[in-house]
């Protein structure tokens, strides 16, 4: 900060400069707005992602001097693309929420600290307007007490908060992201009008509380905001499943209950692996409904059902999902060096070697959120080793195309006809390779083959799909 209401930014991208001089030369007032000041306040270490201005200038003017923008709504805002990309957004006001999300009409030719009312936070309510652009040299605009705000750690919407959330039901979220986040303690009144209005969270898109939900896992601390969710009353609306599993025992070493172990793991998940962390938020949702004698049956199977379904509820991209699923599907393997060789290779094969870093770095977080310590490193370590061990003597035999012989070979040594049972016979090969590596010869398989009861393994497996 420098004296008397300025901040100085030593160094403004070159993008920005050249939309902040153009609108200038041009007549209009120009200012930086949001989570750039706000951040910059903040004295945040990475440099914004997303540039936002506002001006005094019409959407028109603003697309008529910028060769490079876009204007693609009735909202004001004109993107100029770059790197990066700056949004400039007309000063205006807003009038009528009837579907809480956009405004049923907008009007320019407002007053900066009118546009800045219409936000909905102080925190993200702050402007900087340029004085010296080459010294980095501007002057704040702060009409709402954002800065007090920021220096008090406290997160309060700009005027009547029951009117702010009214005006858009996602702001109850994203105020638990931005309290999280930035480690903020709620106003008092935003809080009470967070918890009567949680229910109206219900008429959000599921895109929308998606990215919301995707924004908090990318925290360094997720848990944070998730908490917060919990706390406000807005889990059991977004994530019921997961809300469920507040006051389901755990019998672990750190203390707390299923969602304290679900939030402690997504914590422990990498920052930069939006899918571990996800796999993390869901891995254990299925605790919620399988406890028995103090055991959670089958909870693997079943949360990964539920994942399933919440991750198709969110719209969340179908391999992101798949993979999600599949690893809380096999999370709970129990590995110790009891294994054989054909243990190892056969877990492999289950799980996939595309599939393991995901499941791995899972079970990773699991055991640091259940207190495993360094000894489930080791145990995780090991298992990872022989894998490696195996992948490098055979890396052909995890896939049944590279066995020494195929459905053909079996239909012209064995007379057999095409059908299911030529399926359930490469299984079994399979299984035999598996076994026992050396057996991979066309030859010792064929001779296998002879011996294998075709209409038991077609029973067996038919009965291990009706299952």
């Amino acid at each position: 900060m420098a004296p008397d209401g300025e901040l100085i930014y030593p160094a403004l991208p070159v993008q920005v400069l050249r939309v902040l001089r153009t609108l200038d030369a041009a007549g209009h007032e120009a200012a930086l707005v949001g989570g750039v000041v706000r951040d910059r306040l903040r004295h945040a270490p990475v440099e914004p992602a997303d540039w936002d201005v506002a001006t005094s200038a019409r959407p028109e003017a603003v697309a008529s001097l910028f060769a490079d923008a876009t204007w693609e709504n009735r909202f004001g805002t004109v993107t100029v693309v770059g790197r990066p990309a700056v949004e400039i957004t007309s000063y205006r006001t807003e009038g009528g929420y009837r579907d809480q999300r956009r405004p049923d009409d907008v009007r320019f030719g407002v007053s900066l600290s009118e546009d800045l009312a219409r936000r909905d936070f102080t925190i993200n309510a702050i402007a900087w307007i340029p004085i010296d652009l080459e010294a980095g040299r501007g002057r704040l605009v702060d009409p709402f007490g954002g800065l007090v705000d920021l220096r008090a750690e406290l997160l309060r919407t700009v005027g009547d908060p029951s009117e702010r959330f009214a005006e858009d039901a996602l702001r109850l979220v994203r105020a638990a992201r931005f309290a999280g986040r930035f480690e903020l303690a709620v106003h008092p009144a935003t809080e009470v009008a967070i918890r009567t209005l949680a229910p109206t969270v219900a008429s959000v898109s599921a895109e929308r509380i998606r990215d919301e939900l995707l924004e908090m896992l990318r925290d360094s601390t997720p848990s944070r905001a998730l908490r917060l969710l919990d706390r406000l009353q807005l889990l059991t609306v977004i994530l019921p499943e997961l809300a469920a599993l507040r006051g389901v025992p755990q019998a672990k070493v750190v203390p707390g209950d299923a969602l304290d172990h679900t939030l402690a793991s997504v914590d422990a998940a990498p920052a930069d692996a939006i899918a571990v962390r996800l796999a993390a938020l869901f891995h254990d949702i299925g605790k919620a409904t399988t406890l028995a004698d103090g055991h959670f049956i089958g909870h693997e199977r079943v949360g990964a059902e539920l994942a399933e379904r919440v991750l198709g509820r969110l719209r969340v991209p179908r391999p992101m999902t798949t993979s999600v699923v599949h690893a809380i599907r096999h999370h709970m393997y129990a590995y110790d060096d009891t294994w054989t060789d054909a243990a190892v290779r056969r877990f492999i094969r289950r799980i996939g070697a595309p599939r393991m870093p995901l499941l791995f770095a899972l079970r990773r977080a699991d055991n640091v959120a259940s207190g495993v310590g360094q000894l489930g490193e080791e145990n995780q370590a090991a298992l990872e080793r022989r894998i490696a061990d195996e992948l490098a003597a055979s890396p052909d035999l995890l896939r049944r195309d590279r066995l020494a012989i195929d459905g053909t070979d079996l239909q012209h040594e064995l007379g057999l006809l095409p059908g299911p049972q030529i399926g359930h016979i490469l299984d079994e090969l399979m299984e035999t390779a598996l076994d026992d590596p050396a057996l991979n010869r066309r030859e010792a398989l064929l001779e296998r083959a002879r011996h294998i009861d075709t209409q038991a393994v077609s029973e067996r497996t038919g009965a291990d799909r009706d299952g």
